[in-house]
C-alpha cells in the first residue's frame, strides 16, 4: 500500500525522500556534491514562500534616474563635451587596496569544487584583472600550506616556486604572478581550525608573501560567519579514509549519510563571538600583524548593524556582509532557503553612506552577485564593492583561462551604463536616492 497516499499542496516528494533516507536528506542530493554550487533557491526540494513583490528586496527595487542631473553638468564642464557612459571611472579603494573595479572575488576555501583547479583559475584571473581576492578558510588544514605539506602545521620551509596544486601558496603565487603593479590585494580568511593551523602566522612570515606585504596588498580576514549557513561553521563531505586523517582537527559525523555510505560529514567550529570578543580579536590582529589590512566577514544576522559598528569602531579596514543568498559550498537545505537575512534587508539595517563618512568605512557585500543592476543597487545602498562567489566559479568552470575576465568585462560595461544613466560618474557618487522600492512613496530610506 506504500506510495498510494497523496498530499496536494504539500512537499510530498521531499517528505518521502526523508522517510527513505533519514538525516542525509537534511542536505541537497549527494550526487551533486563536488559538481553543484549550493545557495538559496529551493535546492532542498521544498517550495519556498514568495518574498514581497515576488522576489527579494534588491531585485524588487528599481534604479531611478532623475530628470535633472547636476553631476552630469559638472562632468560636461570638466570634459568640455557631453559625457558618455565610457567616462564613468570604476577604479575603487577596497579595504585598503586599489582595485580596477568595485568588485572582488569572494571567499571559497577547501571545498571540493574550489580544490578541483577552479580555485587556482580564479586566482590567476582575479590577479590579471587587478581586483582583490579572498582565499577562504580551511585551505591549509585540508590542502596544506605549500604543495606536499599536510596537517595543521603545514610546512614552513616548503616555499619553492614549484607549488602548482591547491595549497595556500599555490593560490597566492597564481594571483601574484598576474597582478598589475599597485593594483589588487589578497585577503586570507581564518576560522577556528585555521587559527590552530597558524595560517596568519605562516603567511605573515612566508617569503612568498613578502612582496604583497611590503606593497600593502595583504589582508587577514576574520570569519565571524557566512551567508549560506549563519550560525554554523564550514561543512564538507569526505571519504571515510580522509575523514580519519582530519578527525583531530574537525568534527566528523559518520551517521548522517548512513552506515553503508562511504561519505562522512565534516564540520568546522562556528566560533563564539560577543561584541567584546570581536573587539579583542580585531585588536589582537592589529597588534600581531601591524603591516596587514584587517578585514571582518559577518553573517546576515539580525544584529548586523551592531556587529558592523563594533568591527568598524575596533579598527577593521573593511567589513564584509554575506547575505543569505551567498554561498557556494555544502550546506543544509533548510539553511540555504530559510535562515539569515537577505542582503537587501542587511543593507536596509546598516548605516547609510553619507558625504561625511570616512573613506575607511568600507562595506563589502556578497549574495547572488553576477550582473550590473543588482550590483549598482547594492553600491547605492552603501556598499563599496560587491563580491563574486558562485558566479566566479561558474565562469572559471566555463573557461579556466578567461571566463571570469569576460564575466567581469560584461559587469563593468553594465556598471558604466547604469551609473551614467543615473547622472553620476563614480560608484562613490551613488546614493539611496538612486533606488526605489515599489510600494514606497519616495527614495529607499534607511530606518
Amino acid at each position: 500500500m506504500s506510495g498510494v497516499l497523496s498530499a496536494p499542496g504539500f512537499p510530498e516528494a521531499a517528505i518521502r525522500s526523508r522517510a527513505r533516507e533519514g538525516a542525509a536528506r537534511a542536505f541537497p542530493p549527494m550526487d551533486g556534491y563536488g559538481l553543484t554550487l549550493f545557495g538559496a533557491g529551493g535546492t532542498g526540494g521544498v517550495p519556498q514562500p514568495a518574498a514581497p513583490h515576488g522576489t527579494d528586496l534588491l531585485d524588487a527595487m528599481r534604479l531611478v534616474p532623475p530628470v535633472f542631473m547636476p553631476q552630469r553638468l559638472e562632468k560636461l564642464t570638466d570634459l568640455a563635451r557631453e559625457p558618455l557612459y565610457g567616462d564613468v571611472e570604476l577604479a575603487t579603494d577596497i579595504g585598503g587596496f586599489r582595485s580596477s573595479l568595485p568588485v572582488y572575488v569572494s571567499a571559497f576555501g577547501s571545498t571540493q569544487v574550489a580544490s578541483s583547479g577552479l580555485g587556482l583559475a580564479a586566482s590567476r584571473q582575479a590577479g590579471r584583472l587587478g581586483i582583490p581576492l579572498v582565499i577562504g578558510e580551511n585551505v591549509v588544514p585540508t590542502n596544506g600550506f605549500a604543495d606536499g605539506s599536510t596537517g595543521s602545521t603545514g610546512d614552513r620551509s616548503a616555499d619553492s616556486s614549484a607549488d602548482t596544486g591547491d595549497s595556500m601558496l599555490a593560490r597566492l603565487r597564481a594571483y601574484e604572478q598576474e597582478l598589475p603593479e599597485g593594483m589588487g590585494g589578497l585577503a586570507f580568511q581564518q576560522s577556528t581550525e585555521d587559527a590552530d593551523a597558524e595560517v596568519w602566522n605562516q603567511i605573515y612570515s612566508a617569503p612568498a608573501a613578502k612582496a604583497l606585504l611590503e606593497s600593502g596588498r595583504l589582508a587577514f580576514e576574520l570569519k565571524v560567519g557566512q551567508g549560506a549557513k549563519p550560525g554554523l561553521g564550514g561543512m564538507t563531505v569526505l571519504k571515510r579514509s580522509v575523514a580519519g586523517q582530519l578527525a583531530d582537527r574537525y568534527s566528523t559525523d559518520e551517521n548522517v549519510f548512513g552506515g553503508g555510505h562511504d561519505r562522512v560529514l565534516r564540520s568546522s567550529s562556528p566560533g563564539t563571538f560577543t561584541a567584546e570578543i570581536l573587539r579583542q580579536q580585531i585588536r589582537f590582529m592589529r597588534n600581531n600583524y601591524p603591516r596587514a589590512r584587517i578585514w571582518v566577514k559577518l553573517p546576515p544576522g539580525r544584529d548586523i548593524r551592531e556587529a558592523a559598528a563594533v568591527a568598524r569602531e575596533s579598527g577593521a579596514d573593511s567589513v564584509t556582509v554575506d547575505g543569505a543568498e551567498g554561498g557556494s559550498g555544502w550546506a543544509p537545505s533548510s539553511f540555504l532557503d530559510q535562515v539569515g537575512l537577505p542582503l537587501g534587508e542587511c543593507l536596509r539595517r546598516l548605516e547609510p553612506r553619507s558625504s561625511s563618512s570616512s573613506s575607511s568605512d568600507c562595506l563589502l557585500v556578497s549574495g547572488r552577485m553576477w550582473e550590473g543592476a543588482r550590483a549598482v543597487k547594492a553600491l547605492a545602498l552603501g556598499a563599496r564593492a560587491v563580491g563574486l562567489g558562485r558566479a566566479a566559479l561558474l565562469a572559471a568552470d566555463e573557461d579556466p583561462q578567461d571566463g571570469i575576465a569576460r564575466l567581469v568585462s560584461c559587469l563593468a560595461f553594465e556598471l558604466r551604463l547604469l551609473i551614467s544613466a543615473l547622472g553620476k560618474y563614480t560608484p562613490a557618487a551613488l546614493g539611496p536616492e538612486d533606488v526605489w522600492l515599489p510600494g514606497t512613496a519616495g527614495p529607499r530610506l534607511h530606518p
